[in-house]
């Protein structure tokens, strides 16, 4: 596994326990909070198979 995809993997995984904490908040601020940090780290997700992508097709 490179570098990158462990950062992949990271950034998921992230992504993934602040939809939970976020779905499970009962504070309407955190929610929103948790919930807008998982959209942030799927946008990072994807910049990050973008590079992977660049750098096996090159």
């Amino acid at each position: 596994m490179t570098d990158f995809e462990a950062k992949l993997e990271r950034f998921e995984t992230l992504a993934a326990e602040c939809d939970l904490i976020g779905k499970l908040s009962a504070d309407a601020a955190k929610r929103e909070l948790y919930l807008r940090l998982g959209q942030h780290y799927r946008e990072l997700a994807d910049d990050m198979r973008t590079v992977i992508a660049t750098k096996n097709a090159a």
